[in-house]
């Protein structure tokens, strides 16, 4: 059988760039995600004394915000979602410290903070509207 032919669970071809999942679609995913990368990019230069410390921790709340967008979005329902969302706040509101430490700290320049911290703030109110979007009318 030639690799190119086989077919994929979700029907498409391998080798082939799959459909966007269903979660591509927020706002709030694909500014958390850009969060996340701008995060481990700024991280990269630390203190390798840091690796297992703040770097660490600080990478998993980036990371965590816009994978829990993830896995919520596969979820059976708005209620189980909005679960999901308001980890994925959780997660920003623990990054808003941990960049605010990692600036106090002098591992970031208030530059740096500034701009990471405004992503983070636009990460956060998306995922709230997106939340709130779920809310079951009263």
């Amino acid at each position: 059988m030639v690799e190119g032919s086989v077919r994929s669970s979700v029907g498409h071809l391998r080798g082939f760039m799959p459909a966007a999942m269903p979660y591509e679609r927020f706002e709030a995913w694909k500014v958390s995600h850009e969060l996340a990368l701008a995060v481990y990019s700024v991280t990269r230069g630390w203190p390798r004394s840091e690796l297992y410390g703040l770097t660490a921790q600080l990478r998993r709340a980036a990371l965590s915000a816009p994978t829990n967008i993830a896995e919520g979005s596969a979820k059976r329902g708005p209620a189980e979602f909005r679960r999901y969302l308001d980890y994925s706040l959780g997660s920003l509101s623990e990054l808003a410290y941990l960049l605010r430490f990692a600036r106090d700290e002098q591992f970031l320049t208030d530059e740096a903070w500034a701009k990471l911290q405004q992503m983070r703030d636009k990460a956060a109110i998306l995922t709230w509207r997106l939340s709130r979007s779920m809310a079951t009318p009263k």
